[in-house]
């Protein structure tokens, strides 16, 4: 999930004045596409040809299923990746230990009581705290937005606050699910309930993480579907006073050791110079988390796969990066960039790439650093040409505007960042529910997300000049 920490952290990033910082080999203007024509067809074939990285994303899915921060799938799953890191033959394969909490859902439910019995479908937020054990029965309040809620926080002492707010985009909609339980709180709530954050739904709840504020007492907050908000607001519109109980066993327990997953080809001039592309290998606790992000840390690892397999050695290290916890922590990409720092080789990563925005069609990559940096990227556009779709917002090529989560640490050090990106209007129907199973992609879309990552991967860790830092605070 790029969007959470994404949307605060490079918005940041976007806002800095771009410059050029220290440079270890020599900027070129712009790289040259032609020696890599050849190349590029190469890639493009070994990724076509057949649906190994949709077939090893399959059995990930299959095998492990979810794969929570804290859960032994999720270890189980970095162990096989790893020993398959090993047969693949990259180098330096290795876990890179992080401390992870571990929130665990538990039973959960809510029936509408009055004026009728019915299951509303249901999920816990992540980081919510449970229900006492006899759950909490009140009168629900529907409101259609924070400020819905304050002029009406006369109403909300003792029930329980519904936000039935359709989905606009995931910027603004997704304020209720951070934000909901501690603005329902302020106002005497006992409880909190979100519409589901996406535009489509057929009964499927989605989940994603939550937070409180320190000043006021945490309550239970979850979401129900878009169908179980619709019919509270009717209920409420027509002057019944509906009634719901809600439990929960929602809680934390201590924190659980997980791992990154790193493994590379190394350099042939600059090895110490490094290209760093990935994904996210948590995911929430329900569906199989293929699309989010299963499907990006396999395509960044086909990447270097078949860089490896054709016998492509370009002139600095190309590294993957699978990162543990970006759902409910984004500790592993802080361990990461810790690491890095502390080794005095922020300067030496030359460009992060992350994809986690779902692996259907690709359209191309968002890029965020400097106008030399894009100037110097944006003719790759013309080898990713082949493998790249139309998409629905015209969009294809290199553009301006992307990173993600897990390289949002290294980025805020001035290291250049880009997204993968893809045709994705369907993404929120999916995101977070029991939805994000393997049918939700294509052995097409995702095999050409892998040629894509390849070919930017390995023309920017080829390519003579280096791309330049942007500057940062102090800087």
């Amino acid at each position: 999930m790029r969007f959470l920490v994404f949307l605060f952290t490079t918005t940041l990033v976007a806002a800095r004045a771009f410059a050029q910082g220290p440079s270890i080999s020599p900027v070129s203007p712009g790289v040259d596409i032609e020696p890599y024509r050849d190349i590029v067809e190469q890639i493009i074939e070994a990724a076509t040809s057949d649906s190994a990285a949709y077939n090893r994303l399959a059995y990930l899915g299959d095998v492990f299923g979810h794969r929570l921060s804290g859960s032994r799938a999720l270890e189980d799953a970095i162990d096989w990746i790893l020993e398959e890191m090993e047969t693949d033959g990259l180098s330096n394969v290795r876990g890179q230990p992080v401390m992870v909490p571990r929130w665990v859902r538990g039973e959960e439910s809510a029936e509408l009581v009055s004026p009728r019995d019915e299951n509303l479908t249901m999920l816990a937020l992540g980081g919510s705290i449970g229900t006492p054990e006899e759950g909490i029965t009140a009168e629900v309040l529907v409101v259609s937005s924070f400020e819905d809620l304050e002029a009406r926080a006369s109403e909300a002492a003792g029930k329980i606050v519904l936000f039935n707010v359709p989905f606009t985009n995931y910027g603004e909609t997704v304020q209720y699910r951070l934000n909901g339980a501690t603005a329902a709180a302020r106002a005497g709530a006992v409880a909190s309930l979100i519409r589901s954050v996406a535009p489509f739904g057929m009964q499927t709840p989605h989940t994603g993480t939550m937070s409180y504020a320190d000043d006021v007492e945490p309550i239970p907050h979850a979401a129900i579907t878009i169908e179980g908000a619709a019919l509270l607001q009717r209920l409420a519109d027509r002057g019944e006073r509906p009634v719901v109980t809600l439990k929960m066993d929602a809680h934390f327990e201590d924190d659980v050791l997980s791992r990154n997953v790193i493994g590379e080809i190394r350099g042939s001039v600059h090895p110490e110079e490094v290209v760093v592309l990935g994904g996210h290998i948590d995911s929430w606790d329900v569906g199989t988390g293929m699309m989010d992000d299963g499907g990006g840390c396999v395509v960044a690892w086909e990447a270097v796969r078949i860089l490896h397999d054709l016998g492509l050695q370009p002139r600095r290290t190309i590294r993957v990066v699978l990162w543990t916890n970006e759902e409910n922590g984004l500790r592993g990409a802080t361990v990461y960039r810790d690491s890095v720092m502390a080794a005095g080789q922020i300067e030496n990563h030359v460009l992060a790439i992350e994809s986690d925005g779902g692996v259907f069609a690709p359209v191309g990559f968002g890029f965020e650093g400097s106008d030399e940096a894009f100037a110097m990227l944006e003719p790759i556009t013309e080898l990713l040409d082949p493998v790249l779709s139309e998409g629905s917002r015209g969009r294809k090529g290199v553009t301006r505007g992307g990173g993600g989560a897990d390289i949002g640490p290294l980025m805020r050090e001035g290291v250049p960042g880009m997204g993968l990106n893809t045709d994705s209007d369907r993404y929120f129907w999916y995101h977070h529910s029991p939805s994000d199973t393997i049918e939700v992609l294509t052995p097409d879309g995702v095999q050409r997300c892998a040629a894509a990552m390849a070919i930017m991967a390995y023309v920017v860790a080829d390519m003579p000049g280096r791309l330049p830092h942007t500057s940062v605070d102090g800087d």
